[in-house]
């Protein structure tokens, strides 16, 4: 099967266009086309979107190099001929919407330089830079400026998925056969009796698109909410002259936005005041090279994010008017990218639909060629009445019906169906998946490689203990440090920050800010320092944000007494060695000779035994006659080393082992200290004895050859950078052939995001660039919650490889019996309705039951899914044969000589066996869903009372198919049995479970794909031996 799909084979993430292009063009046998391909990608309109995007991009592009000459405002008296739409001057704003919006989308300096810069735009806009927007005045700046939203598709109504599912050219014939018949059978049988034949077809038809297109609007619904939560992005404004956390779509003109490394901007606007903002503009522009944003080039446009630095911004623009707007219109006309496994399947059921097809033509044509030669025989060829054209619509219909049945138009919409469900089992267990292709790859991980800091340890970070003035002191000591020496400690504390203190409502202190940051400006405040007092002491005139590159934060400031000092702090080892001077025992500046910078690093590395995270706060006075002017990188006197505990999060150390036994490896990445990252690693059972523990430094330095032999061993990163972890990354990817999952945070963790397999981003620590760069947004940026995906991705691919291996089951059988009878007694033991109801059996109903099971904590106990493996595997193939020949065995007994064996007579003998082949085919189905639960294990009953979708549907086909016999025989071609049929029926079903149990008992060789390595690689310690 494999060696017939190869051009349904695609990457999960970075596909090509043409390999996209080439699967779409291989399936050559759709029955619904608008329902098989509506989870799909649309090309077309992608192409039309890049179009698009691509106008927009030059657009801006010219709008960057071409400055527009402000004709309007060449003189000083031109302001006053400006005119103002009525309802604006009546809001209380001195500026058009469209006005302000072509100022920043041209970049025009000109006119922004006329009407004063950003202070007069601020008064045009009704606003203080200070105190930011009144909330009073939010609803009259969303009706005059508009809403920070852009425009949408409307969600498509319950009414629209039943016309979709009446877009299936099979049904559409059948339902022309059906009034056929209907007319040809008041013709000649009569009203009513003439009806019934074409009803049972009409009404079996809707049943199906009924079902379809409620299966399909709930799925529908699922995806709308992810949407929402997706669209969960957040920004911090100063509003009412407080900062505070809204919802980029609650946005409005006049806002003051904070912005900082990672975050999106959220709409158009002018920067106010900031250090080293730069700006990433290639979402809009095209353009790699990222922009420097400052007081000469003030414009900022919405969708492009903080690639390094912090700022200030005035909303000048929003939503539709932003050429973000316009183009996130466009993005949205795409589509989702289709999955591999959706890929796969769609060429599974194009193989099969070709032989469905085959033996339908087949099927018809041995029927009408035996009816003519019956004909032929008894000298009637010459004599055709509306009775024979009636059997010929008939088995006409069969066939067509055989096509229904054999085309699993199911199994691609399977994949959906299972997806849908468990991102929404895990949006509810904190998981937000952005792509479903991911949670299809998670199933197939066998490495992740996990920060440390808010994924395996809480991020709820206090200062444990700090080492000044030449000794070490627990939290309860600090009344101890001298007068002098806290008054520098609180300044390094409160002016080398880019977080805030803010009273609340209730008057009380709270922290805005990192986890670090806060645990530092906590711990200042519990010193008796007075954050807005110090801050109000100093002017910042310089400053470079801590980034994963640098490791550290500096601040330059301006003293009242006019002198310049710069403060820094950062990772340990860094600042030491750009330390020369330190604070000894009597608070005295001295300095730092070889022999005592190692005493210091050894307080470090105990401080860091004891798994806590380390930080060294320096200063140095600026002396401006001998030529400093900015931050320096040298020269300062160290004056604390602080030990902050991050307490190990409770749970990671079971779900490593969880991880160890599903054959998963888990490499810890950090920028921490190693002695720290050993520690936690130690801690969480994720650093062995066999295991190797390596500094970013010296990873980088490795040769080919050291990469290749260290690579497989390494447990622990520490002092890495994000181009460490891309490294990392590319070899377990390419050199052996690892599933790479990969955690991130910075905006400079995109590149590994992007390159994994599957790249998570956390929904609390990350920034939105790193959220967008990730295919699942760990919500509580908790590693069990990563696990928990990993589980329910493997449940996913085992829910649909049950559902394959059941739906093909009953396609064999089907279209083997019917074919097989119409060759040898001239009609089909199966009738076109009864085939429709299997048909819903299978299909939609099958999906529901198998598709959504949830995950069994067995999952977690057995390999991962290696790349290339088949999907449908020997032991799929063995179950679906073994069960196949025992259904038609039985079923081919009863056709061809049941009348005999069962002693039925009668004028209705003929009916009553078929209706009692066609109730135990229905049956022998409903327990081989059962005992599809488990492809391997005996005992299908295991979990099957969590799963309430699967048990309702179960109760619900049995209790439509005595429906169907009992009281529906008019429309079905069924008539009522006697309770030793119904027994029978039964009994026949259920042999197939010890038939099942046997089957199981059978040894296949598994699929098992070896990663070829180099001689000497020694894998990592895996598997529940170990856990």
């Amino acid at each position: 099967m494999e060696s017939l799909l190869k051009d349904f084979v695609i990457e999960h993430k970075n596909r090509s266009i043409e390999a996209s292009a080439r699967w779409r063009s291989a399936v050559t046998l759709v029955k619904n086309r608008r329902r098989r391909f509506r989870m799909v990608a649309d090309l077309a309109k992608r192409y039309e979107a890049e179009k698009k995007r691509k106008e927009i991009q030059d657009k801006v592009r010219v709008a960057l190099f071409v400055q527009k000459a402000a004709l309007q405002f060449l003189e000083a008296g031109g302001r006053a001929e400006r005119k103002l739409p009525e309802e604006v001057k009546k809001a209380g704003f001195g500026i058009d919407p469209d006005e302000v919006a072509s100022i920043v989308r041209g970049h025009d300096h000109d006119t922004l330089k006329l009407l004063g810069g950003v202070k007069e735009i601020a008064g045009e806009l009704s606003v203080s830079l200070e105190e930011g927007v009144k909330d009073e005045s939010i609803n009259t700046r969303q009706q005059i400026y508009g809403f920070n939203r852009y425009t949408e598709k409307p969600p498509r109504t319950f009414l629209m998925f039943v016309w979709e599912a009446l877009q299936d050219l099979t049904l559409i014939i059948l339902m022309v056969c059906a009034i056929v018949s209907i007319g040809v059978g008041i013709a000649t049988e009569g009203w009513p009796k003439g009806m019934y034949d074409g009803l049972g077809i009409i009404f079996s038809v809707f049943l199906v698109v009924i079902v379809t297109a409620i299966s399909d609007y709930k799925q529908s619904l699922q995806f709308r909410d992810l949407d929402k939560e997706k669209k969960k992005i957040f920004v911090q404004v100063n509003r009412n002259g407080k900062r505070q956390k809204i919802s980029i779509y609650d946005v409005v003109v006049g806002d003051i936005v904070y912005l900082s490394t990672g975050d999106l901007v959220p709409a158009d606007g002018v920067y106010i005041s900031g250090y080293n903002l730069l700006i990433d503009e290639s979402s809009l522009t095209g353009e790699s090279e990222p922009v420097n944003v400052h007081e000469k080039k003030p414009f900022l446009l919405a969708g492009t994010t903080v690639q390094d630095g912090q700022g200030k911004m005035l909303v000048t623009t929003v939503g539709m008017r932003t050429e973000w707007g316009k183009l996130m219109e466009t993005l949205s006309e795409g589509g989702e990218d289709e999955t591999p496994l959706q890929v796969k399947l769609n060429g599974v059921a194009t193989i099969i639909g070709k032989i469905g097809l085959t033996f339908a033509v087949l099927t018809f044509l041995v029927l009408t060629i035996r009816f003519v030669f019956e004909k032929a025989v008894l000298d009637d060829l010459t004599h055709w009445s509306s009775n024979d054209a009636v059997k010929l619509l008939n088995y006409f219909a069969i066939s067509v019906t055989i096509i229904v049945v054999a085309v699993p138009e199911g199994l691609p919409l399977a994949v959906t169906l299972s997806l849908a469900f468990a991102m929404k089992k895990l949006m509810n267990d904190k998981a937000l998946v952005r792509h479903l292709s991911a949670c299809e790859t998670m199933g197939s991980a066998s490495c992740i490689c996990t920060d440390k800091t808010g994924t395996l340890t809480t991020n709820h970070m206090v200062v444990d203990k700090i080492w000044l003035c030449g000794k070490a002191m627990e939290m309860k000591g600090t009344n101890e440090i001298p007068e002098g020496v806290l008054s520098i400690l609180l300044q390094a504390i409160f002016q080398n920050t880019s977080s805030e203190v803010v009273k609340n409502k209730d008057g009380k202190n709270k922290i805005l800010g990192t986890p670090t940051e806060s645990a530092l400006l906590e711990f200042g405040l519990l010193l008796g320092g007075d954050f807005d007092a110090q801050r109000k002491e100093s002017k910042i005139l310089e400053l470079e944000p801590f980034n994963s590159v640098r490791k550290k934060m500096s601040v330059l400031v301006g003293l009242p007494d006019g002198k310049k000092r710069a403060f820094c702090k950062g990772a340990s080892e860094i600042i030491l060695k750009m330390c020369d001077k330190i604070i000894d025992a009597n608070g005295e500046t001295v300095d730092l000779p070889e022999e005592l910078a190692k005493n210091v690093s050894d307080v470090i590395n105990s401080f860091a035994s004891e798994a806590l995270r380390t930080l060294c706060l320096a200063v140095k006075d600026i002396n401006e006659n001998e030529g400093e002017t900015g931050i320096p990188e040298n020269g300062y006197t160290l004056i604390a080393i602080v030990g902050i505990k991050d307490p190990v999060r409770p749970g990671v150390k079971e779900a490593v082992q969880t991880c160890l036994a599903a054959g998963i490896t888990v490499r810890m990445v950090t920028g921490d200290n190693i002695n720290t990252a050993r520690a936690i690693a130690k801690e969480c059972g994720i650093f062995t004895e066999r295991g190797v523990a390596i500094e970013g430094p010296e990873f980088r330095n490795l040769s080919p050859e050291q990469m290749k032999d260290i690579v497989p061993r390494i447990q622990v990163m520490a002092r890495s950078l994000p181009l460490d972890k891309h490294t990392l990354v590319t070899h377990l990817k390419k050199t052996f052939g690892e599933v790479v999952a990969v955690t991130g945070d910075g905006t400079n963790d995109a590149p590994a995001l992007h390159e994994s397999d599957i790249g998570l981003a956390m929904g609390i620590a990350g920034t939105e660039v790193a959220k967008e760069n990730a295919d699942v947004i760990i919500m509580d940026d908790n590693f069990t919650t990563i696990v928990n995906v990993a589980k329910w991705g493997r449940a996913v691919y085992i829910n649909i490889q049950k559902f394959v291996q059941f739906q093909l089951t009953v396609n064999i059988v089907a279209l083997v019996i019917n074919f097989v009878s119409a060759c040898i007694t001239g009609s089909a033991p199966l009738t076109a309705v009864q085939l429709l109801w299997v048909n819903l059996i299978m299909d939609t109903l099958g999906a529901l039951a198998l598709a959504t099971e949830p995950p069994n904590d067995g999952l977690m106990k057995r390999q991962p899914v290696g790349r290339g493996a088949s999907f449908i595997t020997k032991t799929m193939w063995r179950n679906i044969i073994g069960q196949s020949i025992y259904q038609l065995i039985v079923l081919a007994v009863l056709n061809f000589d049941g009348k005999r064996l069962l002693g039925i007579s009668g004028s209705d003998a003929t009916m009553v066996l078929n209706t009692l082949i066609f109730n135990s085919f229905v049956f022998c189905q409903v327990f081989n869903e059962i005992n599809s639960r488990d492809m391997e294990k005996i005992n299908v009953f295991r979990g099957i009372f969590d799963s309430w979708v699967f048990l309702g549907i179960i109760f619900s086909t049995v209790a439509f198919q005595v429906i169907i016999v009992e009281f529906l025989g008019t429309f079905a071609s069924t008539v009522p049995l006697n309770w030793q049929f119904w027994v029978l029926s039964v009994l026949i079903g259920a042999v197939s479970m010890p038939i099942s149990a046997i089957l199981k008992c059978i040894p296949v060789e598994r699929d098992i794909i070896k990663h070829k390595h180099h001689d000497g690689y020694e894998e990592l310690p895996s598997g529940p031996e170990l856990a």
